[in-house]
């Protein structure tokens, strides 16, 4: 679905840019496209590894990428190369490039304000509003005033407009993922930067809209005044406040509407579709079309559906985002950066942006109990900048500002180059960040423990299959750490499945629901057990003495030789008690150095053999477990003297033939086929009598292997 409305979108486009133009083949211009697509997919996949291998952040990987394979670098030394720069276009690239680039950056926004955290906002609503406000209104300021006072330019002249708003752009996910290495995210610091750069965000796109109207009222040959300028920004702030409160507003609706609409995917994508149709209705009044994206985003943080959007656009994310990047990387000119001025300026624009971000987002925080250190980390945290000033970026190019975008560029590359490491330092120094403790309102947490990580894996699916049935929408959010969120309304719970427990954490008026949710999971989970019992009880396919063909291949005797150890084999055993036996045979396997640990081999088997006796039938018990007491499969064969119960229903009564096997919990050992053969190989009535009737180890073993 998702790739049939590209397909869609880009043959609609292709058709509006080529009307009345029938002397263009247009079978050849996307047969140009598809190989122009499929050269940058593997571009920005080679860039983002070789800068993930460096530790440097991949969107530097993508964006060099785009600069080496565009038509103004290696288009212009390879005159068959198959970027080249596009006639009469103002970027440098063709038109259908660059609407696949725009598409790209409504995804972007789009799921940059489905990530939004309003609660967050809230809580940090007074000082990030200062950390955001100061760091817009200080970067503008002096963004601009680099296009003044360094290039020549008016204060009101596009460029010095664009260059403004590009500085204000913070990209916090490089920060984001900093923080949460060093375990940051939950401090003082590091919620202040995600609050501030919330509000950072919207005031940026503000500023991008307010710029655009200035930028149009005065390439309409109109005067520009602060009074008119004053009616930009009433407009601008009136539209994406409105447009964001009808959002949230009806945005549990819309989902509610939206939620029969298919799965999970299917209603994703037709989210992404109405982001795409608010951009355009955005576009109609004057504002770009990622105010439209981010705002039907946010609309939808919100609700339910917010996390589900993220995971299952996340695809068509990984395929468009970097095309965006790397499209970007090849609307640069690389021999602007030979000109002296633009290299200077590019410097002087770049070390301002930094200073200004420090200054601006850093200072209102000491009116907070902050100390100067801790508002240098928040400054610190807010100096990247990334895709947004790439984006604003991309419409100064396109509006023929091409300067705009060498600048733009440079600047995104030293203030993601230059700010982790700082940040690191600084959050490496042990000097407190704020006057007062830390007090977080931890949230309330239950958590439950079982046997063992198989029994937590079963008991984590059918959660996620009780949530999902009562209308939540989960999400994996880390498969490494086993961190989950399930999300209904205003209900969010955060699941945490460790190996051999299960925690919840949600607000304490939740808790009572986890509560049912996890006594009514248990009672199913009893049920299925239950259930899969009977076929097994009932099933007499096992037994030693059913009726079917007996197996005697000579591939099934090769496993039996290949596993049975000589000095593994106890003629006869001492212990008369299941328990004692079991003891008495894996003491003997540790004896001949085929465990590592005796103890929990013992604990395990015993438990298995209490979930499920493993009498098989015709005097034979088959006491087995996968357990990490071994790294390889083990096996030891004992015999009694007298009859020994391993159970009281029939298999499991008067077994004298005892084969104990253990293997090691990991893909790839032998586990069943070993057990299969050797209970096959004693189905034989010959074959049990002759081991009965042994006179040693080496007896039992020759008639085990002797085919019948």
């Amino acid at each position: 679905m998702k790739k049939g409305f590209l397909l869609s979108l880009l043959l609609l486009a292709a058709g509006t840019l080529f009307a009345g133009q029938a002397h263009i083949n247009m079978t050849h211009r996307m047969m140009e496209l598809a190989m122009q697509v499929g050269a940058i997919i593997f571009a920005a996949r080679m860039g983002n590894l070789l800068f993930s291998k460096l530790h440097l952040p991949s969107v530097l990987g993508e964006l060099t990428a785009g600069i080496i394979i565009g038509p103004f670098a290696l288009g212009r030394v390879w005159d068959s190369w198959i970027f080249q720069s596009f006639a009469n276009s103002p970027v440098g690239v063709s038109p259908e490039l660059y609407g696949l680039c725009t598409v790209a950056s409504i995804v972007l926004l789009f799921l940059v304000g489905a990530e939004t955290d309003l609660r967050m906002f809230m809580r940090y609503s007074a000082v990030g509003s200062l950390v955001g406000i100061g760091g817009v209104l200080v970067s503008y300021i002096t963004g601009a005033a680099v296009g003044v006072y360094v290039i020549g330019l008016e204060w009101t002249d596009p460029t010095s407009i664009l260059m403004g708003v590009m500085s204000t752009a913070t990209s916090v996910s490089i920060t984001a993922r900093i923080l949460s290495e060093r375990r940051k995210l939950d401090s003082q610091e590091g919620v202040t930067i995600l609050a501030g750069a919330v509000i950072d965000d919207v005031l940026g796109i503000i500023m991008l809209a307010i710029g655009m109207g200035m930028i149009a009222a005065k390439q309409s040959g109109g005067s520009v005044s602060w009074a008119h300028i004053s009616g930009i920004a009433i407009r601008s702030f009136g539209v994406w406040l409105g447009a964001t409160a009808f959002g949230i507003f009806i945005s549990h609706t819309l989902a509610r509407l939206l939620k029969p609409c298919g799965s999970h995917g299917e209603v994703a994508v037709l989210t992404l579709g109405l982001a795409l149709m608010v951009g355009g209705l955005f576009e109609q009044v004057h504002l770009a079309m990622i105010i439209g994206a981010y705002v039907t985003g946010l609309s939808f943080s919100r609700t339910e559906m917010g996390i589900m959007i993220q995971e299952k656009l996340h695809g068509l994310y990984q395929f468009l985002v970097p095309i965006f990047f790397v499209v970007m990387g090849m609307m640069v000119d690389v021999t602007e950066f030979m000109n002296p001025s633009v290299l200077i300026a590019g410097v002087i624009y770049t070390v301002i942006a930094i200073l200004a971000k420090i200054i601006g987002c850093g200072l209102p925080t000491l009116l907070f109990g902050f100390t100067p250190m801790g508002a240098l980390r928040v400054g610190l945290g807010m100096v990247p900048r990334g895709e947004v000033a790439l984006i604003i970026a991309g419409i100064a190019a396109a509006n023929g500002h091409n300067e705009v975008l060498g600048v733009a560029i440079l600047m995104t590359l030293l203030t993601t180059l230059i700010s982790p490491p700082l940040l690191v330092l600084a959050f490496n120094n042990k000097i407190r960040g704020h006057r007062k403790e830390e007090d977080q309102d931890a949230a309330p947490t239950a958590v439950y423990h079982f046997p063992n990580h198989a029994v937590t894996n079963n008991m984590m699916a059918r959660i996620i299959h009780t949530l999902s049935n009562e209308g939540f929408f989960t999400h994996q959010i880390d498969p490494a750490a086993g961190l989950y969120q399930a999300r209904r309304s205003d209900m969010v719970l955060t699941i945490v499945s460790a190996e051999d427990t299960i925690s919840f954490s949600a607000k304490a008026d939740a808790i009572p629901f986890v509560r049912v949710v996890m006594k009514e999971t248990i009672a199913e989970f009893e049920d299925v057990l239950e259930a899969l019992r009977k076929p097994i009880t009932e099933d007499s396919h096992i037994a030693l003495n059913d009726t079917t063909t007996e197996a005697k291949t000579r591939t099934q005797l090769a496993v039996l030789n290949r596993h049975v150890r000589d000095d593994a084999i106890i003629y006869r055993l001492k212990a008369t008690q299941r328990d004692e036996i079991i003891r008495e045979m894996l003491q003997h396997l540790h004896t001949i150095g085929c465990l590592k640990d005796p103890e929990r081999a013992v604990s395990e088997v015993l438990h298995r053999e209490q979930i499920m006796p493993t009498g098989v039938g015709s005097g034979v018990a088959c006491p087995h477990t996968r357990t990490s007491a071994v790294d390889n499969l083990v096996c030891a064969i004992g015999i009694t003297t007298e009859p020994v119960d391993f159970s009281d229903d029939e298999e499991g009564k008067n077994c004298r033939i005892i084969i104990l096997t253990l293997t090691p919990d990991a893909p790839g050992s032998p586990y069943m086929t070993f057990i299969t053969a050797i209970l096959t190989a004693l189905r034989s009535e010959r074959r049990r009598i002759a081991i009965l009737n042994a006179q040693n180890a080496a007896d039992i073993k020759k008639a085990l292997l002797t085919q019948q």
